[in-house]
């Protein structure tokens, strides 16, 4: 089936004697048996459920949907994007191995891997992605990983996944991509040979800022290592954020063609506009769009920023992204305020880089609401 099909047909039939036409809400912390052999025998295979740290009707559809829209044999959902994260770098990696991961990632991945993996024995390199000398020279014989982003967070750097698949497979590593800001519609790394894709569902999954989610596809081998981490570890899902995540993604086509499509005419729109230093958009992406996400510097000879972000209008100021409503973050302040000054000068985070999350809303007046802010910001 095309995509577009796919996406909202992606969950199996129901077969309960009540057939809803949407799966209902599995609210329950566990499931009954009406005999110690009907007990047995789900330890033995025979049954689905038990208890819905383990499994849940509501959290294997989300799993198993982007697991569809992906190409990938299985997946699992987890409790925010960042628990996707741990869990599936804590299925391959253990205390006295060894990670890379390139310099730009978001904030909250760099800290995870940075700090509290350190603390648990797990070691990282941090490398630009750029330079394929420069990530082969990283590796140690005690390597295990290799993670990047399929679209790096705030700089909108698309990565090259076919050079990391060739240096994980030469290395005998195991890749890693969190494919949130592409999402499976303009991008599925698993077709070029990655073997494990991260999503934060919290963003374009869910896709209306109401859920907080994470979501781990990937072959059945790994999936089943991925899956018993996030049992043992306590990342599982619960019942109605999945359901909600689910109800999400149906949309996600059609969300993600509009949004594309809005923030590549924001970024025209603003590209040379008096104030604005830079603009950064990905190209090349794929031919259905670029993505969502629109990162713009400001000029700061010319503009106050605190001016600019109080000027902005009905566009809400938000740490985070992908809901239908166009909003902005500020990075140097949320996402990337624990990295040191001389890690931001080195990535270009500035302050006056301003992260864009284009909405559905009309393109033009997304466009003026932008111009005007800038304005306003305007130094006289």
């Amino acid at each position: 089936m095309d995509f577009y099909t796919k996406n909202v047909h992606y969950s199996k039939k129901s077969k309960d004697q009540i057939h809803s036409k949407v799966t209902p809400i599995y609210q329950t912390s566990a499931f009954t048996f009406r005999s110690l052999e009907e007990l047995e025998g789900y330890y033995e295979g025979q049954g689905n459920y038990l208890y819905s740290r383990v499994g849940n009707p509501n959290t294997d559809e989300l799993g198993q949907g982007v697991a569809a829209l992906e190409g990938a044999d299985a997946g699992v959902a987890t409790s925010s994007g960042l628990s996707a994260v741990l869990v599936s770098i804590l299925s391959v990696a253990h205390a006295g191995d060894h990670i890379i991961a390139n310099d730009d990632l978001y904030g909250g991945t760099f800290q995870l891997i940075a700090k509290e993996l350190q603390e648990v024995g797990v070691e990282a390199s941090f490398v630009s992605f750029e330079n394929k000398q420069e990530i082969v020279a990283a590796i140690r014989p005690n390597t295990k990983v290799i993670y990047s982003e399929s679209v790096t967070n705030p700089l909108l750097r698309v990565e090259n996944l076919k050079q990391v698949v060739e240096i994980a497979k030469e290395y005998n590593l195991v890749s890693i991509i969190d494919n949130t800001f592409a999402t499976p519609f303009l991008c599925k790394p698993l077709e070029v040979g990655v073997d494990l894709v991260v999503h934060s569902a919290t963003k374009y999954i869910g896709g209306h800022s109401d859920v907080t989610a994470g979501v781990v596809v990937g072959s059945s081998a790994l999936m089943d290592r991925v899956t018993q981490k996030v049992v043992n570890l306590g990342a599982n899902l619960s019942p109605f954020e999945s359901w909600l995540a689910c109800r999400g993604l149906k949309t996600l086509s059609i969300r993600m063609e509009r949004q594309s499509h809005n923030a590549e005419e924001l970024a025209k729109g603003l590209d040379g506009y008096r104030g604005v230093k830079k603009v950064y958009y990905p190209t090349g992406l794929s031919p259905l769009g670029n993505g969502a996400m629109v990162s713009i510097e400001l000029d700061s000879s010319l503009c106050d920023v605190n001016t600019f972000f109080s000027s902005l209008g009905w566009i809400k100021i938000v740490p985070t992204l992908a809901g239908i409503e166009t909003t902005v973050s500020y990075p140097i302040a949320t996402s990337h305020r624990a990295l040191s000054q001389e890690s931001l000068d080195e990535l270009g985070i500035t302050r006056g880089l301003v992260r864009i999350s284009v909405g559905i809303e009309n393109d033009q007046d997304i466009v003026s609401a932008f111009r005007q802010a800038i304005d306003q910001s305007l130094q006289k």
